[in-house]
């Protein structure tokens, strides 16, 4: 329910520009006398798109008919009484409704993620479900899309929730404990019981963590560093991949001189390519610079996509060389132009055959990177952390009830109740039930206006 003297707020929940439709929601114990206002009429049947005539409450210039939705609380998004207003979508209509509200008593605009947070704050959603709406409405690909909506749905927050519940068992067992029994004794069966428990938990956590950051990847996108010598064909790969002309494209070497971000959709799976300068030793203060950055963003990347000159084959840049391992991508550009037949390899490693100029080996290509992203962000089943600040509190959880397993017998029983109680108040930060106000701005802050 809506805390005591909650104002009523008001924002377009749809972008403005020209467009058939438009949504303007209202939220807060006003919102009844606000469709009073504009319709004359009490709001309509809960959940049910009513016509109406829409004016001004005080001139009573027509602004609109559109419809008009009611959700009384606390069965609505904010859990608060909210009224929809579905609209044509012209800009004049917009504002004449915009302006109407403001006139009213009681009613503010809304600020950014202003109606997500009050459905937090009244208990509609956890913090890692109002992340996975965030995340939701900023996907760019399906694969994007399925995670957060898997985390919308509460599948994190629930896994965190029963994580919870057991270390707070599991804490209420202890504390009794030190309540009725004598200080100095510490009895074995006690200890015997939850430890296997806590350890299991322990195990759970650890292997929550070590997920290879899927989720993150996912959620930010897989990052494919193309590296390799001057003049090797990667702008003009990075233009073939991307299917349009992004790269600068010239016979002279050098031409690339800072990293070039291209977002790819592989089959769902977000990319974003990184076309770097070529790696050479050059004297030119600029260049250098470029050639710095594209050796660094090469050892940051999620992949590497290692390009050798064809024209050059069977010779290799000693440089571009280095960087090969079993986790790159190697290919041999300008394969029109390279007579020996049969596979290629650079350092026992497999080499992909490609041209830019003829189409040559692009699909193979672009099967290899797809399945590389497969890999790398795949998450199958089980709910993946989506955010440093999660793998931030669930690593402070591991370390607390690391220190309960080592805790040897005979050990403090209120020390070891404080690691479970750390352990439980990290997993609780993570789902906002120990809630930290900066943190709650940080995340509300993320969402546009409306929402």
């Amino acid at each position: 329910m809506a805390h005591p003297g909650a104002e009523t707020i008001f924002a377009p929940a749809t972008v403005t520009g020209r467009a058939a439709l438009a949504i303007v929601r209202i939220s807060g114990p006003a919102a009844g006398d606000v469709c009073r206002g504009l319709t004359g009429r009490p709001p309509p049947a809960p959940r049910r798109a009513t016509r109406a005539r829409l004016r001004h409450p005080v001139t009573a210039e027509l602004l609109d008919e559109g419809l008009v939705l009611w959700f009384p609380a606390p069965r609505s998004f904010t859990g608060e009484d909210v009224l929809e207003l579905h609209l044509h979508g012209g800009r004049a209509v917009i504002s004449g409704i915009m302006a109407a509200l403001s006139d009213l008593p009681g009613l503010r605009p809304a600020e950014p993620g202003e109606f997500t947070r009050r459905a937090f704050l009244n208990g509609r959603l956890d913090l890692t479900a109002v992340e996975g709406l965030a995340d939701l409405i900023d996907a760019e690909t399906r694969a994007q899309a399925r995670q957060a909506l898997r985390q919308l749905d509460g599948a994190l927050g629930r896994l965190y929730q029963s994580w919870r519940q057991i270390l707070l068992r599991a804490l209420a067992r202890l504390e009794a404990e030190i309540d009725f029994a004598p200080e100095e004794e510490v009895p074995d069966d006690l200890l015997a019981s939850v430890r296997p428990e806590v350890e299991r938990l322990s195990a759970e956590i650890a292997a929550h963590l070590a997920d290879g950051h899927r989720g993150e990847r996912l959620r930010a996108g897989l990052t494919v560093a193309v590296v390799g010598p001057p003049n090797a064909g990667k702008s003009s790969l990075v233009n073939r991949l991307a299917r349009r002309d992004v790269a600068i494209v010239t016979p002279l070497p050098g031409t690339t001189r800072d990293v070039l971000e291209v977002p790819l959709d592989l089959a769902g799976y977000p990319v974003t390519l990184l076309d770097t300068a070529g790696l050479r030793e050059v004297a030119d203060v600029i260049e250098a610079e470029g050639v710095r950055r594209a050796r660094d963003r090469a050892e940051r990347a999620d992949l590497r996509l290692i390009m050798f000159d064809g024209a050059a084959w069977p010779s290799q840049d000693p440089a571009t060389a280095a960087l090969v391992d079993h986790a790159a991508v190697v290919t041999v550009s300008k394969s029109d132009l390279i007579a020996q037949p049969g596979g290629l390899a650079v350092g026992g490693h497999a080499a992909l055959r490609v041209s830019c100029l003829t189409g040559d080996g692009m699909q193979r290509l672009l099967d290899v990177l797809t399945e590389r992203a497969r890999e790398l962000m795949t998450t199958g089943n089980e709910p993946l952390l989506t955010r440093a600040r999660h793998r931030a509190a669930l690593q402070a959880a591991g370390e607390a009830l690391t220190r309960f397993s080592a805790a040897p017998d005979g050990a403090e029983l209120a020390l070891m109740a404080e690691d479970l109680r750390l352990a439980a108040r990290a997993l609780g930060r993570v789902t906002g039930e120990v809630a930290v106000e900066d943190v709650l701005d940080r995340i509300f802050a993320e969402f546009c206006i409306g929402k």
